[in-house]
């Protein structure tokens, strides 16, 4: 996730770099062609990613957030030793990815309702836990691939 987040700055930045390139050189060509009467320069506007402003991939993320939450709980209840494994990833994206209170609760929130869904329909290990558990990890699967593919780096 990390590696998502470092190409979508170098892109910003560069996107940033190449429009400042561009006003610079228009700017250049504008006072060539200046007309003789005088103004005061507008104020330039930045350009810029808003700090709060969420990833392009954030949908995604919110719904990965969901199924690392179900399953959390449902690998604990159908004895597969890993569901702390599923709160650790889930804590390493927060640290990655939640860069304000509010995103953090956001996406703390999704693993909240898909654990807490989960434990509020399965009391023990059945047939449809282990298909949802089997659903799970395949959706999981693709939407990592599919951030890391789509906004990860090289």
């Amino acid at each position: 996730m990390r590696s998502a987040r470092a190409a979508l700055a170098f892109l910003l930045g560069a996107t940033l770099c190449a429009g400042l390139s561009f006003a610079a050189e228009h700017k250049a060509s504008a006072k060539k062609q200046a007309p003789l009467e005088k103004k005061a320069p507008a104020p330039e506007k930045t350009v810029g990613p808003q700090p709060d402003a969420a990833p392009p991939y954030e949908t995604q993320l919110l719904r990965l957030s969901e199924i690392m939450g179900a399953l959390s709980y449902l690998r604990g209840l159908c004895g597969d030793g890993d569901s702390a494994e599923y709160r650790a990833r889930m804590s390493a994206l927060l640290d990655a990815e939640a860069n304000t209170q509010e995103r953090r609760e956001k996406l703390a929130g999704a693993y909240n309702r898909g654990y807490r869904g989960y434990e509020a329909t399965y009391r023990s290990c059945t047939p449809n836990a282990q298909t949802a558990i089997a659903r799970f990890l395949d959706e999981g699967e693709k939407i990592a691939r599919e951030i890391s593919y789509r906004f990860g780096g090289s």
